[in-house]
């Protein structure tokens, strides 16, 4: 049991009513570390793509979960992360989401909606690409066989009985989707409309009908088409669309983007293995980058086609697709890594290196623009290997480090600015430079700011508290009542056995505590109690026995006479 000890002074008694512990609670900011107030979400409207008003580079990869093993979601999103990778892009397949008529599979290892919700919960935002038809070297490019029982069949057009089919599949699609939009507060940034169709092109309608299809059903987020230069004629969409290609080319006035470079290629059974040169690979991907273009890297890591899901070509001659779907792609079928990860990654760090925006306190987009001045600054990333971890003087002040679950977290305390002399242009807090494993920069921090203003404690009545466990993970937050009768007096706050943190009472910033002295105590005026339930809660960095006592006087630790 955690007991608040009271010592009993000017007629005022408090009681103990519960003590409870939460895990660490943290402001969630948006992937790449941004809070966004989610009103424009992505815009095409200018030579370089903006989110939420500000410039964006799409540094996007693609790995499908249909290809991936469930359990390995985490792992293949989490390494996609840490090469530097911003956004996820991924087709649905309607052929394994509707492998019958009126028979839906969203489980398991279909379940879009967990592996999107996923993708946000590493830091990746997503482009979305439903089709219905998705190429992808499945079977039937993705759409189900049971479309050619009919015989008069036009697939991939406005053919009643395709239309019908595919308007069936989105009423059962589109709403599991909607509300992962950017603008709901999801990390679905846009949406591409069916799969290069420029290349087919049997009906100047159907693009048309599937950009109704998708924005009648609730899709409110940028929409975009693929195709080569040949194809972008005949396969864009007007109206609020954006059209991206695979190769380098220039359409003025837009964001220049390749939707899909190869980082390998598929094989076909009695062919050889397919490779792209390693060199050859980062070369060309520098070069996009070097041009200020957004990419896709198609695949990101190919996975498998289990079952018989794989297609087949039919130009020159007809060639039956192989079962792994390797590709490969910088993370390998099973999801190793290669030197093209290593590569890409390489590159990718020069890349964040110089568009880095400024980590420290003052510079974070929170508080109205005006950056966080007090408290602590937490920052994560993901990393692939342990190693040695070296700050430099790039830490302001103090930070707690932990490595849980393949990511890195720095807990940064801001304890506080320097009031004279000739550093005061030099009191930026947080992380102010590089941050070091095997002497090499971690980036693509995720940032949340604690500043621990009222608001923020007050956010905390809604958190899940949990009762206090036997041996409780720090650092963390902990509640505990005490009732006062009558009127309160002046009393000080002493927590022998805890050490070092933050006290408030009733939402109010009591200041510091730190068991290395000299103050013992902090002072709390009568004023800031009720007469009644009080509210305590402390933040604790390190330990704690649980017990707070209330003095009658002052411990302002040991003295030493002024020189």
């Amino acid at each position: 049991m955690v007991v608040l000890r009271i010592r009993k002074a000017h007629k005022r008694r408090y009681a103990l009513l519960c003590l409870s512990i939460v895990g660490f609670i943290m402001y969630r900011t948006a992937p790449g570390g941004r809070r966004m107030s989610r009103r424009v979400g992505l815009s095409a409207n200018s030579s370089q793509f903006t989110l939420e008003g500000e410039t964006f580079r799409i540094l996007g990869g693609s790995i499908h979960y249909f290809r991936v093993p469930r359990a390995y979601w985490r792992d293949r999103l989490m390494k996609m992360k840490a090469c530097g990778i911003n956004t996820l892009t991924t087709y649905v397949p309607w052929s394994l989401h509707q492998p019958e008529r009126g028979v839906f599979h969203f489980q398991t290892e279909l379940d879009l909606e967990a592996y999107i919700n996923l993708a946000a919960e590493v830091g990746l935002w997503v482009i979305l690409r439903p089709g219905p038809y998705i190429c992808s070297e499945l079977d039937l490019g993705g759409l189900p066989s049971w479309l050619l029982r009919d015989g008069s069949m036009r697939l991939r057009t406005t053919h009643p009985g395709f239309a019908e089919a595919v308007n069936t599949f989105f009423d059962k699609l589109i709403p599991k989707v909607v509300p992962l939009q950017f603008k709901k507060g999801g990390p679905i940034i846009a949406v591409q409309l069916e799969n290069e169709y420029g290349s087919f092109a049997m009906d100047n309608t159907y693009m048309p009908f599937i950009k109704e299809a998708l924005q009648s059903r609730g899709i409110n987020e940028l929409l975009l088409t693929s195709d080569n230069h040949e194809g972008l004629k005949e396969g864009g969409v007007t109206g609020g669309t954006v059209y991206h290609y695979s190769r380098l080319t220039y359409r003025p006035n837009s964001p220049m983007m390749v939707m899909e470079y190869w980082t390998g290629w598929f094989d076909a059974w009695g062919d050889l293995h397919h490779v792209l040169a390693q060199e050859d690979m980062v070369s060309a991907v520098r070069e996009i980058l070097r041009r200020g273009m957004s990419i896709n890297l198609y695949m990101f890591h190919g996975g498998t086609n289990f079952g018989f899901m794989s297609g087949a070509l039919t130009n020159p001659i007809y060639k039956a697709l192989i079962t792994s779907y390797d590709y490969d792609a910088p993370l390998s079928e099973s999801g190793e890594y290669t030197p093209k990860y290593h590569l890409l990654r390489d590159l990718f760090s020069q890349y964040h290196s110089k568009l880095i925006t400024k980590l420290n306190m003052e510079n974070l987009p929170v508080n109205s623009g005006n950056g966080q001045s007090y408290g602590y600054t937490l920052y994560e990333t993901i990393i692939t290997s342990g190693g040695s971890l070296k700050s430099g003087d790039n830490v302001r002040d103090r930070a707690l480090v932990a490595v849980p679950d393949g990511k890195v977290l720095l807990l940064v305390e801001n304890c506080g600015r320097v009031h004279y002399g000739k550093a005061l242009d030099k009191q930026r807090k947080g992380l102010v430079g590089d941050i070091l494993l095997n002497n090499t920069p971690l980036r693509d921090f995720t940032i949340y700011s604690l500043d621990m203003k009222t608001s923020f404690i007050d956010s905390l009545n809604q958190a899940p508290w949990m009762s206090l466990p036997h041996v409780p993970s720090f650092p963390g937050f902990f509640l505990g009542r005490m009732f006062t009768y009558g009127y309160p007096s002046d009393t000080f706050v002493k927590l022998p056995g805890w050490g070092k943190g933050v006290v408030f009472i009733n939402g109010l910033n009591l200041g510091r505590h730190w068991y290395i002295g000299p103050q013992q105590t902090l002072y709390l005026p009568g004023p800031f109690l009720n007469s009644g339930v009080n509210q305590v809660i402390v933040f604790e960095e390190q330990e704690a026995d649980y017990k707070i006592t209330f003095e009658e006087t002052p411990d302002l630790g040991m003295a030493v006479d002024i020189q």
